[in-house]
């Protein structure tokens, strides 16, 4: 199968809110183009790469093509896929409604991890060879942890990797989702934290967020299939976590 210059995406953009987070559509996802997913049946696997907050629907674009880019780079030459969903939350960018277009942003983020997770189900029963990566950039951490949730005790994600992740670092210790990461993962589960992320210590240290687990790492202990790897990435951006990235999966 060859992928056109555009990677292909899920979508959820409209289904939700962006001043509120209330849900707008109860549709699952949107397909783009369609023809790919229907051809997955010619290749052993997939990855998919979920962006952070702040991105409209040509900012995550460019986020995919980055994936994209550098996994080539790396030797991965299975398509890539982006998942786009409303994190462009309204005020996000102005200091006195950061704290509110941060809470909408994490619902939001929330909320998705049912339509992923939908995505997931229909797919691998489509197609139960294919093999499914999930690859998350800051708030994306979040879709994919709220996705494992609602997936329950199927084991349908080849590995997951996740980059300046957003979500508190205690998360991956405690036993319920330690659980999780063993019932719904095959492979691994890899962090990239920075103590360099300028990003996620301005939100922890504003109370927007709880301790990232992409800035200290995680607290406690989790499971074999859990690494974290500390890297120095030139700022927060997805493209300069790709840029330290050295392998692939």
């Amino acid at each position: 199968m060859k992928q056109n210059k555009r990677i292909p995406r899920i979508s959820t953009r409209g289904f939700y809110d962006l001043n509120s987070g209330k849900t707008k559509k109860s549709k699952q996802y949107d397909l783009y183009p369609k023809k790919f997913f229907d051809e997955l049946d010619v290749v052993p696997e997939i990855t998919i790469m979920i962006h952070g907050l702040r991105n409209d629907q040509s900012g995550a674009l460019t986020k995919f093509r980055i994936a994209k880019q550098r996994l080539t780079q790396l030797g991965y030459l299975h398509p890539v896929v982006g998942f786009s969903y409303d994190s462009n939350t309204r005020g996000v960018q102005y200091k006195s409604q950061e704290q509110k277009a941060t809470n909408v942003g994490v619902l939001i983020a929330k909320k998705n991890g049912y339509n992923l997770s939908q995505f997931l189900i229909n797919t691998k029963k489509r197609f139960p060879k294919l093999k499914i990566r999930l690859v998350g950039h800051s708030l994306g951490s979040q879709v994919i942890i709220s996705t494992l949730e609602k997936l329950g005790s199927r084991k349908l994600v080849e590995s997951v990797h996740i980059f300046g992740a957003s979500i508190p670092s205690n998360l991956l210790s405690q036993q319920n989702k330690v659980n999780l990461l063993q019932k719904t993962i095959s492979q691994k589960f890899v962090n990239y934290y920075s103590k360099s992320d300028l990003v996620l210590k301005y939100a922890y240290e504003q109370g927007l967020i709880p301790q990232p687990i992409g800035y200290g790492g995680i607290q406690g202990k989790s499971v074999p299939k859990y690494s974290q790897k500390h890297v120095r990435p030139q700022n927060h951006r997805f493209l300069s976590y790709a840029q330290v990235l050295k392998s692939f999966p």
